[in-house]
């Protein structure tokens, strides 16, 4: 079982600060547990995670933790060393994903943290800290998402278009979509992970480019769902193209938050649906569902071909990566190498 450390001892954290001209830049510092919010519950963090929002806010591309300094890290795994609230013992071991980490509160890029007993959601029994973390908030976004289409009455044996396919949200999406009975039409712009692709689940493929461009007020009828995690004009044709009384989960803003050139024409003559899905406030029952979920549908060999573990130190260069679209499905970070 764990134990804290001392009030002395330090431990290696990447924190987000102010930098030159208003922007903000992470750096490691070494940090105590008087450096650390006061919270009820103090994890022993042993895996984070990379996404495309931690490699905005690690790289300073975008000015994403609200309040500085801020530990980066949207996401964290670990261990329960100490809590005062009675839900939560020394030795449960959990994982949270969202609430604001990083952004508002400080994130997983740390040793050790303290958090909300409510933020927790106790570690299904099938997955290690590491899986969790392969899993991350892509795969749980990514069950977030799958949730929805099936609750929405999507028939099993239809085709869904999963967006950004080869990335950390869509490459779990592929693989629960296609548990959930969907034939997946993979959208991708590099022919290179096609393979990977059709090992997750993936049916058939079409190159992104024909998803991007001036959006469509209506386009052929091409598949009963979608899962979209790019935004901007991807979504737009995605939603164009979806057969009548179908729906299109939306999670992601890649390419961009607008609906450039978007009409009501799909949605009052195809009566098609846009599912907004939200992983970071989602509520306990959402989160525990999701789960459910993933410990049920992922297949036993994902893990062999999705994760990619990194020390903390190699985050900065790994953002910069993930924003110039270098990292195929998912990088778990080691916040104890």
């Amino acid at each position: 079982m764990s134990t804290p450390p001392s009030k002395e001892t330090q431990f290696t954290a990447l924190v987000v600060d102010e930098a030159a001209e208003g922007r903000t830049a992470a750096a490691p510092r070494q940090l105590t547990l008087a450096d650390l919010p006061d919270l009820p519950v103090l994890v022993e963090v042993e895996y984070s995670s990379l996404n495309y929002k931690d490699g905005l806010n690690v790289s300073g591309a975008a000015k994403i933790a609200r309040r500085t300094p801020l530990v980066a890290g949207i996401d964290l795994a670990g261990v329960v060393v100490e809590s005062a609230d009675p839900n939560w013992s020394a030795g449960d071991r959990v994982v949270v994903n969202g609430w604001g980490l990083s952004e508002t509160q400080s994130g997983g890029y740390t040793r050790y943290q303290r958090v909300k007993p409510e933020w927790l959601v106790r570690l299904p029994d099938a997955f290690t800290t590491l899986q969790a973390m392969a899993i991350g908030t892509a795969g749980y976004t990514a069950a977030l998402c799958v949730d929805r289409i099936v609750g929405h009455g999507t028939p099993a044996g239809s085709e869904v278009l999963v967006t950004g396919a080869a990335g950390g949200v869509g490459s779990f999406a592929t693989a629960l979509a296609t548990a959930a009975g969907y034939r997946v039409i993979a959208s991708t712009g590099r022919s290179e992970t096609h393979e990977y692709l059709t090992g997750l689940g993936a049916r058939s493929f079409i190159d992104r480019s024909e998803l991007q461009g001036k959006g469509r007020a209506l386009g052929a009828e091409s598949w009963a769902a979608a899962i979209d995690s790019v935004g901007g004009s991807t979504l737009v044709n995605a939603i164009a193209r979806t057969q009548y009384g179908g729906a299109v989960a939306a999670c992601g803003m890649a390419e961009s938050p607008g609906l450039p050139d978007a009409t009501v024409m799909p949605h009052i003559l195809r009566s098609v649906a846009l599912l907004g899905v939200d992983s970071v406030m989602a509520p306990a029952h959402l989160r525990a569902k999701a789960w459910e979920r993933l410990e049920r549908d992922l297949p036993d060999d994902l893990f062999a071909s999705v994760p990619r573990v990194e020390p903390l130190s190699t985050v900065p260069a790994l953002a910069r990566e993930i924003l110039a679209g270098q990292v195929r499905g998912r990088v778990v970070v080691d916040v104890t190498a």
